[in-house]
């Protein structure tokens, strides 16, 4: 794999580079947490920008309205993306990270030339109806019905850790549609419009004070049958699809964000005072080993997510490591900020504004890391089974 970067890879820099200058401080800072309709509107009128300037879906292939670019310039965007503190992709993540790449990959024409482009352009937010109480981890074992009711699909059951959903147009569902096969076989995947009757979503508070994760409670739903992508019952091939996206490629825009999060961590270690003669805690060789082996991993995560990246283009899907990529961010995202809190100290505590408000939000958010988009415990699993070829265990 050659990501060494052209003439051509440079001046798309540049030009990007520009833009984001321009643009970023433009938009304006995000509205106020918990004010969701505004973040909805913040969030797709930058995609829109995105859009009209060229840099939506840059991933995605020409054919299904994407840019089709390179590798190397996709890498190129991710970094430029991290280093302008662009707005985050937010209510616009599930829809162009793996909700439409699944459509790309496993799709109907009549479903791509519909969602893709509302997609692209900003018009339609996505979220995603996997888990249910009973079914997190072991995500097979999902109760959710939906029952043939001549063109179309009647649905019960409950979702729950939906991210966004207030705020959703569609969702991409999981559901049982034989109930007597074997719990992977009976499942299939459904594209359901949010705006119907039989759809009650509610928002869930979460430790940081925020209102992201949403319950989803499905009663006579109904989805066309026209709205299922893949055959009947062959959902759960289709979702391991989607789950590839998600844990794979998916995360790059946060592992580049990670560097930033060293490079302050790095600085508040420089300035943080932990003696009476000015020593601050850089002066502790044990810390610098320790960030310096935080900085690295971050590399090296990077590079893991590069790979995936080429491999998503040459195959059109990303490459199994995804699982590797989200089992070690997650526990790496969890060791900078939980390292970030011990150097601030006692001011998190109290902290309500600035860098120390920042860090222990930071903190709490990361707790979800290894659970959200598969536990770690899983992550092992597939790693050991579909990266290493281990037996699975009896």
């Amino acid at each position: 794999m050659d990501l060494t970067y052209s003439e051509a890879d440079e001046r798309f820099r540049a030009e990007l580079r520009a833009w984001l200058a321009r643009e970023v401080p433009a938009h304006g800072a995000p509205p106020p947490s918990g004010d969701w309709p505004a973040r909805r509107a913040y969030d797709t009128a930058w995609q829109r920008k995105l859009y009209d300037a060229g840099y939506a879906g840059l991933h995605w292939p020409k054919a299904f309205g994407g840019q089709g670019v390179a590798v190397s310039q996709q890498l190129v965007y991710l970094e430029e993306y991290a280093a302008a503190n662009a707005p985050y992709i937010s209510v616009n993540f599930v829809g162009m990270m793996h909700a439409g790449p699944t459509l790309i990959a496993e799709g109907t024409e009549a479903q791509r030339a519909f969602h893709l482009p509302r997609i692209l352009r900003g018009e339609d937010v996505w979220c995603q109806g996997f888990s249910e109480p009973d079914a997190g981890s072991d995500l097979a074992s999902l109760r959710t019905r939906a029952v043939r009711d001549g063109d179309e699909y009647v649905i019960q059951g409950q979702k729950i850790w939906s991210t966004r959903a207030h705020v959703a147009d569609y969702c991409e569902l999981l559901v049982r549609t034989d109930p007597d096969a074997r719990k992977h076989r009976g499942i299939s995947w459904l594209i359901l419009d949010m705006h119907q009757p039989g759809v009650e979503v509610r928002p869930m508070r979460t430790i940081d004070g925020e209102s992201h994760f949403c319950e989803v409670f499905l009663d006579g739903a109904r989805a066309p049958v026209t709205n299922r992508v893949g055959a009947e019952n062959d959902g759960w091939r289709v979702t391991n699809v989607t789950l590839r996206f998600e844990r794979g490629t998916a995360f790059a825009q946060h592992i580049i964000t990670m560097r930033s999060q060293v490079r302050a961590l790095v600085e508040v270690a420089m300035t943080a005072p932990t003696g009476p003669g000015g020593e601050t805690a850089w002066d502790d060789s044990g810390l610098r080993k320790q960030a310096g082996r935080l900085s690295a991993s971050v590399d090296a995560l990077w590079r893991l997510t590069q790979m995936g990246i080429a491999e998503a283009e040459r195959t059109g899907l990303p490459a199994p490591t995804g699982s590797a990529v989200k089992l070690r961010f997650s526990e790496l995202a969890q060791e900078i900020t939980e390292l970030t809190l011990r150097l601030l100290g006692r001011p998190v505590l109290g902290g309500t504004a600035g860098r120390a408000r920042e860090a222990a939000r930071d903190y709490l958010w990361s707790l979800q890391y290894t659970i959200a988009a598969g536990t770690s415990q899983i992550q092992r699993n597939l790693v050991a089974e579909r990266v290493l070829g281990m037996p699975r265990s009896a």
